[in-house]
């Protein structure tokens, strides 16, 4: 049974990499990196070189599930294969670099900790700033010729823009998903709001 784990312990490293293991998690992690790749494709364009994708979300589940070592298969794997189905110019290894790195940050914020608001908002900020805003810029003045603080400085508006939009988003699915999870032992046993105001009526059974 998934329990909460410091990720400064030797213990949450090995359930880290257990989960390369176990072909129940590796089956769930297909499932949502093909969801990816499917919604992938679907954005809402901006100036300056600019998107809003929707594949955060199944990007924060799946790292809460599967963790950090699994969280860097898929964010390659995402990458490259969302290239390959979905092409858009020549590729470029710096987006997958942002890939890897993003779902990094989403499986150690997530995995094996209790998911709160708070959490799940510093996680998203962390990804916004770090990978969308830092190495995001640093690629668009590589491949498009403008200075990288033109870049950074457009991409830092959306991404704070965005963010509580993302973390209210995040937050209700973790609230809706997550009960289920739970009894299905993805992740640790949580404090649902919503679920323990209805345990304390029914007097603890559902």
């Amino acid at each position: 049974m998934p329990e909460h784990r410091s990720l400064r312990t030797s213990a949450y490293w090995q359930a880290a990499a257990a989960t390369l293991r176990q072909p129940r998690l590796l089956a769930i992690a297909a499932l949502f990196l093909a969801l990816c790749i499917a919604i992938s494709s679907v954005f809402i364009p901006l100036p300056n070189n600019l998107r809003i994708y929707f594949t955060f979300v199944p990007k924060a589940l799946c790292a809460a599930i599967c963790g950090p070592i699994a969280a860097l298969v898929f964010g390659f794997a995402d990458d490259l294969l969302g290239f390959m189905i979905h092409p858009s110019g020549a590729f470029f290894f710096g987006y997958t670099l942002s890939a890897v790195m993003g779902m990094l940050i989403y499986a150690l914020g997530l995995f094996r900790a209790k998911i709160t608001v708070w959490r799940i908002a510093i996680t998203k900020l962390a990804v916004n700033l770090l990978v969308n805003v830092g190495l995001g810029a640093l690629w668009s003045s590589m491949l498009y010729g403008k200075a990288y603080l033109f870049y950074a400085g457009t991409s830092l508006v959306k991404n704070l823009l965005l963010w509580p939009a993302e973390v209210i988003v995040l937050t209700a699915v973790f609230r809706l998903l997550g009960p289920a999870m739970e009894r299905a032992k993805l992740i640790p046993r949580q404090e649902w709001p919503l679920l323990n105001r209805r345990e304390r009526k029914t007097g603890g059974e559902l």
